[in-house]
């Protein structure tokens, strides 16, 4: 995968009293951001830090969002809890809710011999969720272009 740079909880939103605000990644992005936006236009609007050499650019307020960029264009946000899918769906999330909220979803596997885990690919249309998971739990979400979404999983790609 060529990209320029590649910046648990339950299943249940934290009740009342919790910290942190429960933010919701869809497959459009974030709200002012989305998936095929440039870094340059990110970074004009005050959305995206260039300054930052851990893995590349990172998103203004999304500190639990590594932005993945090809040819300086989002195709890629990998999600951290607490952010969830319009669907509930998190890190720590049980498998088998997966499969219930996306009825369509397809499974992938990880290379025989690899710690690598397997995946769980929900796609609409051109865009996609990828659940990363050991079998029992969501252990990484990652949401945007489907195609990219696939070939990141083939590949083996980090966050970095």
């Amino acid at each position: 995968m060529t990209a320029a740079s590649i910046a648990g909880s339950g299943s249940q939103p934290p009740g009342p009293g919790a910290s942190g605000a429960v933010e919701v990644v869809n497959l459009e992005g974030l709200p002012e951001i989305e998936f095929g936006d440039t870094e340059g236009e990110l970074t004009q609007r005050g959305a995206l830090r260039t300054d930052v050499t851990l893995c590349g650019p990172t998103l203004t307020d999304h500190d639990e969002v590594s932005p993945v960029f090809v040819e300086e264009r989002l195709v890629l946000l990998w999600a951290g809890d607490p952010m969830r899918t319009p669907e509930g769906v998190t890190v720590g999330t049980p498998v088998a809710e997966v499969w219930s909220r996306y009825p369509s979803v397809r499974h992938l596997h990880a290379p025989r011999g690899t710690y690598r885990l397997d995946g769980l690919l929900a796609s609409q249309g051109d865009r996609a969720y990828l659940f990363l998971h050991d079998g029992e739990t969501v252990r990484k979400v990652i949401a945007g272009y489907a195609d990219w979404a696939e070939r990141l999983f083939d590949e083996g790609q980090g966050p970095c």
